[in-house]
């Protein structure tokens, strides 16, 4: 039951905080195109974890490095909108899923392609 709950506070802290993400006037965060693909929020909901997928991988360092100086503020706006006895401290990370899919895709395609030319051999 309580992972439930965990569960439903972790979509409502991605939904919040990607709408607060978008209105931060931070020129780092600004220039890129940010989205949070995951939050995983501790039992006791003293930390979350914020996955964070930026567009422009050059700018990474500094998208995560503008997050990071404005967690303070996205903390206080998560806890004027939600209603938790704890509002979490927010702990940015790098989301690195998508490209490990795009390399997991090349290599299946790579072993599809020597199957066929092995295949094609005997």
């Amino acid at each position: 039951m309580a992972s439930n709950r965990i569960s439903r506070i972790n979509e409502e802290l991605q939904r919040e905080l990607s709408a607060l993400i978008r209105s931060l006037k931070d020129p780092r965060v600004q220039q890129s195109m940010v989205s949070v693909t995951k939050v995983e929020a501790t039992g006791d909901l003293r930390y979350a974890k914020v996955y964070i997928s930026v567009l422009d991988k050059d700018k990474s360092r500094e998208t995560l490095k503008g997050l990071k100086s404005a967690g303070g503020f996205l903390r206080r706006e998560i806890a004027a909108r939600l209603q938790l006895r704890y509002t979490p401290e927010l702990v940015f990370v790098e989301d690195d899923s998508i490209a490990y899919g795009v390399k997991m895709f090349d290599l299946l395609k790579r072993l599809e392609e020597q199957e066929e030319s092995h295949d094609e051999e005997t």
